[in-house]
């Protein structure tokens, strides 16, 4: 079996996604050190106890996550649930890499534009938002309603629609993936005629009705899904090293 050494492994995700470029909650990059030598590489969505179990058993040498274990404003401290995650890393030599907002944010394999793919919208040139992190596609929708059942048989689960109950065709469809409510506005903006995202607060459905822009809530896991597997499956392939995509359940 091909192995690639641990700096490797960084350099090819940093060129692949360029963490300098972004204003982020938490370090981008290697949040952990393991092992110099790398055979096999897991992803997932984030770096949760189950995730790392699961990784030690497939024989993981390096994870790559969107969600890592460390954010600006913790206390620092390593207790409880990170000292249990951290001393699972430790004991079994194993690399964490994570990528927030550059992960969010690749034009071909980060969430945004995986989650475009999943839910068969054509991708536009322009963006929006904040860092540019909103992506809009062009959709064919008899109204808002159409939109939900679409998305809900592409993600297989229901999702939280606030209808503006303007019956209308959607032609511009927004989106921005996990906690990306407050785009709202942007994606309004930018023309959308509806919004997807993970989550809603109270704000966006008052938006919603007042601006006539349809606002979908899919989960903030569910919409994340895509982003980590693609990219770790591109550098995998172009290191020669195997890797899995892990799932841990989540409702959100």
């Amino acid at each position: 079996m091909h192995t690639t050494t641990r700096d490797e492994l960084l350099q090819a995700c940093d060129a692949l996604l360029q963490p300098a470029r972004f204003k982020d909650y938490g370090p981008n990059g290697l949040q952990v050190e393991g092992k110099a030598q790398i055979r096999r590489l897991v992803s997932g969505v984030t770096a949760s106890r189950a995730l790392i179990e699961a990784a030690i058993a497939d024989g993981a040498d390096a994870i790559v996550v969107h969600h890592g274990l460390f954010w600006r404003g913790q206390s620092g401290t390593i207790t409880g649930w990170m000292k249990r995650r951290l001393a699972l890393l430790l004991a079994h030599d194993i690399n964490l890499l994570a990528y927030h907002l550059p992960l969010d944010a690749h034009p071909e394999l980060g969430n945004n534009a995986q989650l475009g793919r999943v839910l068969e919208l054509p991708l536009e040139a322009q963006r929006f938002g904040e860092q540019d992190l909103g992506f809009i596609g062009q959709g064919a929708f008899s109204d808002a309603q159409a939109l939900a059942l679409h998305v809900e048989q592409r993600l297989g689960r229901r999702v939280t629609l606030v209808d503006p109950g303007h019956a209308r065709p959607l032609r511009r469809i927004a989106w921005c993936t996990g906690g990306a409510q407050s785009y709202f506005e942007a994606a309004i903006a930018a023309g959308a005629d509806a919004f997807i995202t993970g989550e809603i607060s109270e704000p966006q459905a008052h938006l919603a009705r007042e601006c006539g822009v349809a606002f979908l809530a899919c989960g903030h896991h569910a919409t994340e899904r895509y982003g980590a597997p693609a990219v770790a499956a591109h550098v995998a392939a172009q290191l020669g090293i195997a890797h899995r995509f892990i799932e841990i359940e989540n409702p959100a």
